[in-house]
């Protein structure tokens, strides 16, 4: 079937016309996608950083990772958890600007040996601290039954002392450098006080000897019971010590003797020790006991001053 206008047009099939005009009436329906105007630039906008989009030949982060054994369980962590989390490493960060500095160490009774100091000054290098125990409660059972198997049938308790030391120069030529040290273990009620001096003298070489006087006063307080009151016991203790040490080889011999109101007696000791490598050393003494026995000990470990 043809269609054919009265101006002399080219004649179309009907069914090309009725596409046609569909095509045109679809097309007079699209809107066009608002634009919006262009924002007002100032002077910063060209200083701003533009995140950039990412390039496909960017490395690939996972390259070399199985996905499949990563552990996805890391990530379940509730709500409390994470506030713990969170607070911990604030306290951490502010114990580390405050200068105060946390170690803590695992005892094989389950308990933790918890120690902290600070420096309070530079002068004269005064430092407080304290040094903790601190049990875990059992959660369980088993665990509270499991702990006292461990402990002799009784849990492990938490304690600590608190202690602050000090070292000052000495008096000229009679002795080189002071230290004073305190400390208080408000548990079991015992308190030190104690200060030494030491001098030091070269020998030859890379040899050296030290001499060191020690003064101590140790109390100790009972707690008072109905009927029977609490009283304070005190021990004076002072010690005297040689000792040789060998820089190049890392040796050093020491002879001393010790003195207090309990014993009423010298006590001598002498002793060895070997460096083997960074603060690892043998260490072996024998000394007298007051009971006129000889105490012999050999140990090896770990060693850091500070």
């Amino acid at each position: 079937m043809e269609f054919t206008t009265g101006f002399g047009w080219t004649r179309l099939p009907l069914a090309a016309a009725f596409i046609l005009g569909s095509v045109l009436t679809a097309a007079a329906q699209i809107i066009p996608p608002f634009s919006p105007p262009p924002a007002a630039t100032t002077p910063d906008d060209d200083e701003a950083e533009v995140a950039e989009a990412p390039d496909v030949n960017d490395a690939d982060v996972l390259k070399g990772i199985d996905v499949d054994k990563l552990d996805w369980s890391q990530l379940a962590i509730d709500a409390g958890t994470l506030n713990d989390l969170i607070a911990a490493k604030k306290r951490a960060q502010a114990a580390a600007v405050n200068g105060m500095n946390w170690s803590s160490n695992a005892n094989a009774n389950g308990s933790s040996a918890v120690t902290v100091k600070q420096s309070v000054s530079s002068f004269w290098d005064t430092r407080i601290g304290a040094d903790m125990t601190v049990a875990k409660e059992p959660t369980t059972m088993s665990e509270l039954l499991a702990e006292k198997a461990e402990n002799g049938g009784n849990l492990p308790q938490s304690s600590g002392s608190a202690w602050a030391a000090a070292t000052a120069p000495g008096a000229g030529a009679i002795w080189d450098k002071t230290a004073v040290e305190a400390r208080v273990d408000p548990g079991s009620e015992q308190s030190k006080l104690g200060a030494s001096l030491t001098k030091s003298v070269p020998l030859s070489g890379d040899t050296s000897l030290t001499l060191q006087n020690g003064y101590s006063v140790n109390q100790q307080g009972t707690t008072a019971l109905p009927g029977v009151g609490g009283h304070i016991t005190r021990n004076y203790e002072t010690d005297q010590s040689a000792k040789v040490t060998i820089t190049d080889t890392g040796t050093s011999v020491s002879a001393g003797q010790t003195l207090s109101t309990t014993d009423d007696k010298w006590l001598r000791k002498v002793g060895a020790e070997q460096k083997l490598f960074d603060n690892v050393t043998v260490s072996g003494s024998v000394g007298e006991t007051s009971q006129g026995a000889i105490n012999k000990s050999v140990t090896a470990g770990f060693k850091k001053s500070w």
